[in-house]
């Protein structure tokens, strides 16, 4: 008896701020469902050589490395065409690029709002308008990677939590408008993965606290939510999840 191909045996899913971190393991599991990768990546082209080459060693020509820098609007327009290119179609596009600091009322600052909203607004809205006539044909599906902070703020980051909160209208917007060739959703996650400048223990200890589960999750818990998406929810659009532990709905302390 065959063995049942992949469910996304073939598929070509393009990842944006794939080289690291959430969007390395996003990467790692559609690979391992038999999709073919596009690892995008701005300033860290070591770590995305390597993860295209441990994909390859897997599965020959089933991932290629593509640097662009977000902010530029060229490089949005011309990205899903190089991909489009090398990998021969474009099933999915995971808007997961981001950038996340603090920006406390009084100390905002012009660049720093060009950031934050660039990065995760700008940047999603802008390639997946060049993605779209290909997605149309394939019958694809957009996925953004939101946060919880888009649906409930936090303290001194008012920037970052109104650009998450625009990704999550976006994503609600584009999928009226790109239906019903195109799917469109987000994923929300919570305290999935901490910031690379640390979370003292208190305050993680606090963060926990307050999900239902009592426990942090882990980016694998993303990446599976994202695999559910393109694999088994095809009568689902304009939805987000959010992959958090209870976080949303304000978990107590027991």
């Amino acid at each position: 008896m065959t063995a049942a191909a992949p469910p996304l045996k073939d598929k070509v899913v393009l990842i944006t701020g794939a080289a690291r971190r959430i969007g390395a393991v996003i990467a790692q599991a559609f690979h391992a469902e038999g999709a073919r990768v596009a690892v995008h990546y701005h300033r860290s082209a070591a770590e995305a050589g390597r993860l295209v080459a441990a994909m390859n060693a897997k599965r020959p020509a089933s991932a290629a490395a593509f640097g662009a820098d977000l902010a530029d609007l060229e490089a949005l327009e011309v990205l899903p065409s190089s991909v489009i290119g090398t990998l021969g179609a474009l099933d999915v596009l995971v808007n997961n690029a981001s950038t996340f600091y603090p920006t406390p009322v009084g100390t905002i600052t012009p660049a720093q709002f060009e950031d934050l909203i660039g990065t995760n607004l700008r940047a999603p809205l802008f390639l997946s308008q060049a993605a779209a006539p290909e997605l149309r044909r394939q019958k694809g599906l957009i996925l953004n990677i939101a946060d919880i902070h888009g649906l409930r703020p936090l303290g001194r980051h008012a920037v970052y939590c109104a650009a998450k909160a625009a990704l999550v209208m976006l994503t609600q917007s584009l999928a009226r408008e790109l239906g019903p060739e195109i799917r469109v959703n987000a994923i929300a996650p919570g305290p999935v993965m901490w910031p690379e400048n640390g979370v003292d223990d208190d305050l993680r200890a606090r963060i926990v606290a307050r999900t239902a589960l009592k426990r942090s999750g882990s980016p694998d818990d993303v990446a599976r939510a994202a695999i559910f998406f393109a694999t088994g929810a095809p009568f689902v659009t304009g939805q987000v999840l959010a992959v958090d532990g209870g976080r949303l709905i304000g978990g107590e302390d027991r």
